[in-house]
């Protein structure tokens, strides 16, 4: 007996979309390791499989995946980790990460193959829809707090939210916002190549409304780069519009952002040019006079007499023009002088100064592990390099000087990585148990130090272009250049290697290649498993669409 409604048929709607995906995607990218277990339990009870497929040729799912484990237990052994019992929590935690990856993309591998490419296509709407809405509720949430329509302009509160309101727009993976930023930029590009304007707006208000800077600025770098080479003229004009949101939502709801992304950019790109030097005359040219002719005294007496007239011409020519510019400025209406209000998006203005208590808590730590971080004893604090390019140099530095260890890595969670940030107690990236606190020397002394240096102190330099968060990084220092290598070859690689027949999947991948230097991507196990939900799904369709052409074409013509 089938229930209806007016309106509502439930066998329609029962195969409209796969629920089983839509509800596996919202539990697992949640930020929640307890919603990601139970995403994993749902999906495995629902669909008891675990025939992996790893191969060396024609492998089923990124042989990267499973080359991880044996390189954490050669790293570990090779460098002793083991010694410190503190350690072993760690390392497990690192493999449990990976293990839950490997469960979730056998998962998602299943159900693309065994789900139409439409059903997905619908899916994936839904996901979208439901994710803006979260982040509609989140905008809303700050909007009654403040009770002011705009919480991008509002400056109350000591600026609590005003340049920093994205940040709190995170939605369906209660996350960071960068996590919802790449999601909605992944969203773009699928909605392009598919044709669909409603969706594609609805991915691009949304994440525009994070105002994630460098995820932005890679995704418009992107944007250029298809719009350019690889759409079709309805697609651009999709593009166009992509852009305009972009462009009125820098001038109408958040000016300030543009201005800081702007100041970021000047101070990234300005050069350290030397002071004027002041000449001084020697003592000793003052003699010279009295060894000089009559006519040669006159002639330097001259000299002088019409050098200093010049002097005195320019600067009679600079007050004029300073007279002139004073005549310039705008008065008020009391004839007193008007006197603009300061550039509030610079950091100076983000708060009254009041320490908070995630500052405090670095503050304690620095205090506690003084000793052992030397860029922390730096006073003032003026770093030639954002953090980011400096990370990267240190763990470059710390292999070259370490060869050996350059091949497996320093192993899982010692020197890059979420789990080393977290286990060291001072808050980073999640809560830890104080009588577990494990940290690596060689960690303490790099990006530990890097990171404490940085975010310790004002807000301007508590930036994401700062912290030396990078899944390169991570693979090259923990995994060494044998992790690093597979991450290459074995999961970009696993697929790049279809690049020709990609529509979204291009940008898709160039994407996660650019954000893979802005955090640990892995162990955040949100964004990743939707990038190979969609790879997966652009290689079937491609797939799908030769055989038919194969089928449909005699074999003479298909290869004329």
């Amino acid at each position: 007996m089938t229930i209806s409604l007016p309106g509502f048929d439930i066998k329609r709607w029962k195969t409209y979309a796969d629920w089983r995906l839509l509800i596996f995607l919202l539990l697992f990218i949640n930020v929640r390791i307890p919603f990601k277990i139970v995403a994993l339990l749902f999906v495995y009870l629902t669909q008891f499989n675990f025939r992996f497929g790893f191969k060396l040729r024609n492998t089923r799912i990124p042989l990267f995946y499973l080359l991880v484990f044996p390189i954490a237990i050669i790293a570990a052994i090779i460098n002793q980790n083991f010694i410190n019992l503190y350690y072993i929590p760690v390392f497990g935690w690192a493999l449990l990460c990976w293990t839950m990856a490997i469960l979730a993309v056998h998962q998602v591998k299943l159900m693309v193959d065994k789900t139409d490419a439409e059903t997905i296509y619908r899916t994936l709407i839904i996901f979208f829809v439901i994710n803006a809405i979260f982040s509609a509720v989140n905008l809303i949430h700050i909007i009654w707090i403040i009770k002011s329509i705009n919480p991008y302009a509002y400056m109350g509160m000591h600026q609590r939210y005003f340049i920093n309101t994205g940040d709190d727009v995170m939605g369906v993976s209660f996350d960071l916002s960068s996590t919802n930023a790449v999601m909605c930029a992944f969203g773009v590009f699928y909605f392009i190549y598919k044709r669909n304007l409603a969706m594609m707006i609805v991915c691009m208000s949304t994440l525009v409304l994070t105002y994630s800077n460098l995820i932005t600025v890679l995704f418009l770098l992107i944007l250029a780069f298809i719009f350019i080479f690889r759409t079709t003229r309805s697609q651009k004009s999709m593009i166009v519009v992509a852009l305009m949101i972009y462009i009125i939502s820098m001038a109408k709801i958040s000016p300030q952002n543009g201005k800081y992304l702007n100041e970021v950019t000047a101070s990234a790109l300005r050069e350290n040019r030397p002071e004027k030097q002041i000449t001084t005359v020697n003592s000793t040219s003052a003699n010279t006079n009295s060894l000089l002719s009559r006519d040669e005294r006159r002639s330097k007496f001259a000299q002088h007499y019409l050098d200093s007239l010049s002097v005195i011409k320019a600067r009679r020519e600079k007050l004029s023009e300073l007279e002139k510019k004073i005549k310039g400025l705008p008065l008020t209406d009391h004839g007193r002088l008007y006197i603009p209000e300061p550039n509030t998006h610079f950091a100076e203005f983000y708060n009254i100064g009041e320490m908070t208590p995630d500052r405090q808590q670095l503050i304690d730590c620095i205090a506690i592990h003084w000793a052992q971080l030397p860029l922390c004893h730096i006073e003032p604090f003026r770093p030639t390099l954002p953090g980011k390019i400096t990370g990267a140099a240190q763990t470059f530095d710390y292999l070259v000087a370490h060869p050996l260890q350059s091949i497996t890595g320093l192993g899982a969670g010692n020197f890059s990585s979420k789990i080393a940030f977290r286990a060291a107690g001072a808050g980073i990236r999640g809560d830890y148990p104080k009588n577990y606190i494990y940290i690596n020397p060689a960690f303490m002394r790099n990006h530990f130090d890097l990171y404490l240096s940085f975010f310790s102190k004002n807000a301007e330099f508590r930036s994401v272009r700062n912290n030396p968060y990078s899944t390169y990084d991570q693979m090259l220092s923990e995994y060494g250049i044998l992790g690093l290598l597979a991450l290459i070859i074995f999961y970009i690689g696993f697929f790049a290697r279809h690049y020709r027949k990609f529509s979204y999947g291009l940008p898709i991948i160039m994407m996660v290649g650019g954000i893979f230097f802005l955090d640990y991507w892995f162990e955040q196990l949100s964004v990743l498993v939707l990038f190979e939900l969609m790879l997966f799904l652009n290689i079937k369709e491609t797939t799908t669409s030769d055989l038919k052409t194969k089928t449909t074409v005699p074999e003479e013509l298909a290869y004329a």
